[in-house]
């Protein structure tokens, strides 16, 4: 159980730094850490986006689906942040 746990919380990570390396090539910015920050709090904001419009991606890969709602997730977050900071 503990095992599986942690292997979930790895794979989130990994999935949450993805999605901020790819929200940053997009929209710009830079740093390992800057993209798991954005792209962690993107998993979340994209996956309650997508849950309250009912956005359902057409793709079977789970992974790719995850990916890709969480890079959205990670433009808005850095576009929100941006726009908070006045850049």
């Amino acid at each position: 159980m503990r095992d599986e746990t942690i292997r979930h919380v790895v794979v989130f990570l990994v999935i949450g730094a993805i999605a901020g390396w790819l929200a940053s090539w997009i929209v710009g910015g830079e740093g390992l850490l800057t993209y798991l920050i954005s792209g962690v709090i993107g998993s979340f904001v994209g996956g309650y986006l997508f849950s309250v419009l009912k956005i359902r991606l057409p793709i079977a890969n789970i992974w790719l689906s995850q990916i890709i709602t969480s890079t959205v997730g990670a433009i808005i977050v850095v576009i929100i942040a941006r726009l908070i900071a006045g850049h």
